[in-house]
């Protein structure tokens, strides 16, 4: 009897444990400042470097949250442009054949509109109407992290983030992305957080496929509030 009632309280205290994916996105979300503020009109700039192949790139990112993005990266002289503004995107890069400036559609018109909310699909997955799956959980370094699969609404592509179950943070993400002709997974790795007016961000973002890193974003500062001239999201 005893051995039995042991078993059930048990079962109760796994049951009354158990995380479901939408606590786990809304956990992940609390963690990092709350949703409100990230979803508050602000005119944000970043700044930082693009490491990669063993070279470091300057890197502005310019955000009219929840309407525009412009991301400027100036690479040996010549600039790559990425560009969303309320429904259309436009891009410049002499590296893949855009010496002018060419629209984007798809996939990569999706890509540019998602940088252009500070808050991510995961913390917005409700009004977004992303779906989300709990796909089990794996210990990485010592720590238990939640395996969160979020299916976009607008797209269908899956995202699979690793949530930190003490913390809520978050380590990586997976997702795929074309790259010369062909699906690829990408491992994004996230570290160096730090507090923005309440909001926390990851400074260091770390990009790797197939186990070989490819480049590092490092942002060095960000700043609120600041001017931003409408013209620069014009084509």
């Amino acid at each position: 009897m005893k051995k039995l009632l042991f078993a059930t309280c048990c079962l109760f205290t796994l049951i009354v444990n158990a995380q479901t994916p939408e606590e786990i996105a809304d956990n992940f979300t609390k963690a990092m400042g709350g949703l409100d503020l990230y979803m508050k009109p602000a005119n944000v700039k970043f700044t930082g470097v693009v490491n990669a192949q063993g070279m470091d790139f300057p890197i502005t990112l310019q955000i009219v949250n929840n309407k525009s993005m412009r991301a400027d990266i100036d690479v040996m002289g010549q600039k790559i442009v990425n560009v969303y503004n309320e429904g259309k995107g436009w891009k410049i890069d002499p590296f893949n054949g855009a010496a002018d400036a060419t629209d984007v559609e798809g996939a990569e018109l999706a890509g540019f509109k998602s940088q252009a909310t500070l808050a991510s699909g995961l913390m917005n997955f409700r009004n977004l109407g992303n779906t989300l799956a709990l796909a089990g959980n794996e210990t990485i370094d010592g720590t238990k992290h939640y395996i969160l699969k979020m299916t976009s609404k607008e797209d269908g592509k899956t995202v699979t983030f690793y949530i930190n179950s003490n913390t809520w943070g978050l380590l990586k993400v997976v997702s795929s992305r074309e790259i010369q002709g062909q699906d690829t997974e990408i491992e994004t790795l996230f570290s160096d957080m730090k507090e923005f007016g309440g909001m926390k961000f990851y400074m260091t973002r770390t990009q790797q496929a197939m186990g070989q890193v490819f480049q590092t974003l490092n942002f060095t500062n960000i700043e609120f509030n600041v001017t931003i001239d409408p013209k620069v999201f014009d084509k």
